[in-house]
């Protein structure tokens, strides 16, 4: 099953308005009464609620790319996971990791799936691509161990954590290179999860294919991350946990590569589905 939010043009009305759907071969069906992925998750028996959902139809044919909102339009936390994949970990010159990096982003980065990409004019001269599996969190998670923590999945979505480098690295710690407003594309839906993640990653730029990787490569997996995570804080249904990212880093290479305006910048996940960002200067 797939669940997705779509923006509904209501003329006049602000904020705007959305939708929480399931999205069926050819459709997307309204659950009626429910704004977003988020509060959906919330909701007791949220799984039949999606599954008998029977609201207004909406032909995907017809829906046009930047009516997707990102699933969860706030979630409570947006918890990254830095250095989480092999390969990646190995070509920035870093030994494997015992324990999770963890750092945050706020939910003001969030954009839809088809949303452009704003360079903002003062950190526009080193933003790199870090495409992602995000774990959204379907059930309240505290001190969990591994198999506890893999029943409090609701599902997976793709997510770019595209990075200011030259804030990034201008202290010790990520933050300020990592939540600025509006720069983080997050969706097309959540994938309710039914097994095991699988799969492969590859990020796009402009049709070059600029990462490539398995998503068994992860070092900790969604189930370890969670019960990680949870240890330290609650986390809460709606919640999202950024995985990390693949080798393939616009920082890393030689010499360094970074997007600019008129780039497209493409995320796929095998079974999750693709984001597809235009990046454009700030105005």
């Amino acid at each position: 099953m797939r669940l997705g939010t779509l923006r509904l043009a209501v003329p006049g009305q602000a904020p705007e308005a959305t939708v929480a759907v399931r999205v069926d071969d050819g459709h997307a069906v309204e659950i009626p009464g429910v704004a977003d992925v988020g509060a959906l998750l919330a909701a007791d028996g949220w799984r039949a609620l999606a599954a008998g959902a029977d609201g207004r139809r909406h032909a995907l044919a017809d829906v046009e790319p930047h009516a997707w909102a990102p699933p969860v339009l706030r979630p409570s936390k947006i918890v990254c996971v830095g250095l989480n994949y092999r390969h990646h970990i190995l070509e920035m010159g870093r030994e494997l990791p015992t324990h999770p990096t963890l750092f945050a982003k706020f939910p003001e980065a969030l954009i839809g799936p088809y949303d452009p990409i704003v360079l903002p004019a003062r950190a526009a001269d080193a933003v790199d691509w870090e495409g992602e599996v995000a774990v959204v969190v379907g059930a309240t998670a505290r001190r969990l161990d591994d198999t506890a923590a893999a029943s409090a999945i609701a599902g997976y979505a793709v997510l770019n954590d595209v990075t200011m480098r030259d804030y990034q690295y201008r202290t010790a710690q990520w933050l300020q290179g990592k939540t600025f407003e509006a720069t983080t594309p997050f969706g097309p839906w959540l994938t309710v999860a039914d097994g095991p993640l699988t799969g492969e990653l590859t990020t796009d730029v402009d049709g070059e294919k600029v990462q490539r990787t398995a998503v068994d490569d992860m070092v900790f997996g969604p189930a370890e991350l969670v019960a990680y995570v949870s240890q330290i804080l609650t986390l809460h249904p709606g919640d999202v946990i950024a995985t990390g990212t693949p080798g393939g880093v616009g920082h890393a290479r030689t010499p360094p590569r970074y997007l600019r305006p008129g780039n497209v910048l493409t995320t796929s996940v095998t079974g999750l589905g693709e984001l597809r960002n235009d990046v454009v200067a700030e105005a």
